[in-house]
């Protein structure tokens, strides 16, 4: 116990900094804070889920004391508790009259990393504002910000020369337009609407990229731990991976949570948004799973993955609505197949 607690300690510490030097505002800080969870994984997976909560619990209180509160309380909630949640329930086996461990199914964890992104999304949105009209007004300025920033980049005025300037001190100038301020009400109406949207979307966008994140930490972490000789369960078939069809109705009703008002819809929101990932990365894994044993398997693969990059995640649609078929239905081949 001991040993676990001084591992969790210096892994903690390890991943406050990382997560710390974001501070800095470089490109590397960028890179080092992404990777902050690593260190509260790997002893999670290869020691103890008991030394993974001691590093979250050691982080959290490093950044709260050397740094602020409120960042110790957005490292906690939003990645060093995950991290410790889901090294906790990818370690719990149980013993079979045989002897043998039956571990944590991968469906089963990955249905869980869905729903504490969504969770971890609102925590810290809970934290941003304790008042919800404050966090709405901060959400659509930070959307309004975007889209402006969107619309500058793609409609930038033309570059002025010594030619176009000596037209126009040559013409006279014309009277403005009775049309220019409706146009310009009209955009400004436009800009408005489009920020309340997005400001409302932002939640489950956020949500969507912690889960994808949340998951590649998870392989990360194992493969590592695995390189090491410590990984405490054995690699499972991740192809087969496929969630309970509980999660449907988890869905259903994290759709039905959006219209809630306050924070109750902001969850719903993130919700949804995080089991749309998950969705769609048990979508990748069906694929994977049917192409199996199947000639051109290799082309299937790399061509599936290249439209992933080039379409920049639209694709993620079309496999999220496969790995929304893929539960509903429950048509795999027969387990056992070779890992892949």
């Amino acid at each position: 116990m001991t040993q676990y607690l001084g591992i969790g300690i210096g892994a903690g510490l390890v991943s406050a900094l990382l997560f710390g030097v974001l501070l800095k505002g470089t490109l590397l800080a960028f890179v080092l804070n992404l990777v902050s969870p690593l260190p509260i994984l790997i002893v999670g997976l290869g020691w103890s889920h008991r030394a993974a909560l001691a590093a979250a619990v050691t982080g959290s209180l490093a950044l709260a004391l050397a740094v602020s509160p409120s960042l110790g309380l957005g490292f906690a909630a939003y990645l060093a508790l995950p991290a410790w949640w889901l090294a906790y329930l990818t370690l719990l086996g149980r013993q079979n009259s045989d002897g043998t461990t039956e571990w944590y199914p991968t469906g089963r964890l990955l249905g869980w990393v869905g729903t504490t992104a969504g969770a971890a999304v609102v925590a810290i949105a809970l934290l941003s504002s304790s008042s919800y009209e404050a966090y709405e007004t901060q959400m659509r300025q930070l959307a309004g910000n975007l889209i402006r920033v969107q619309m500058r980049d793609g409609s930038a005025p033309a570059p002025r020369t010594e030619k176009s300037e000596a037209s126009e001190q040559g013409a006279e100038t014309p009277s403005a337009s009775p049309a220019e301020p409706a146009d310009a009400k009209a955009k400004a109406e436009l800009h408005a609407e489009l920020a309340e949207a997005m400001g409302r979307l932002l939640p489950g966008i956020a949500a969507t990229g912690l889960a994808l994140l949340l998951v590649f930490y998870l392989w990360a972490s194992a493969r590592i731990v695995r390189l090491s000789g410590r990984l405490l369960r054995p690699w499972p078939d991740i192809p087969s991976t496929a969630m309970p069809r509980g999660m449907l109705g988890l869905l259903a009703l994290a759709v039905g949570l959006t219209l809630a008002p306050g924070y109750l819809g902001v969850f719903g929101t993130a919700l949804v948004g995080a089991l749309c990932a998950v969705f769609a990365l048990q979508g990748l894994a069906a694929f994977h799973d049917r192409s199996r044993g199947r000639p051109g398997r290799g082309a299937l693969l790399f061509g599936l993955y290249l439209i992933l990059f080039v379409t920049q995640g639209i694709a993620l649609v079309a496999l999220t609505l496969f790995g929304l078929a893929d539960t509903a239905l429950d048509r795999r081949r027969p387990r056992g197949g070779p890992a892949t």
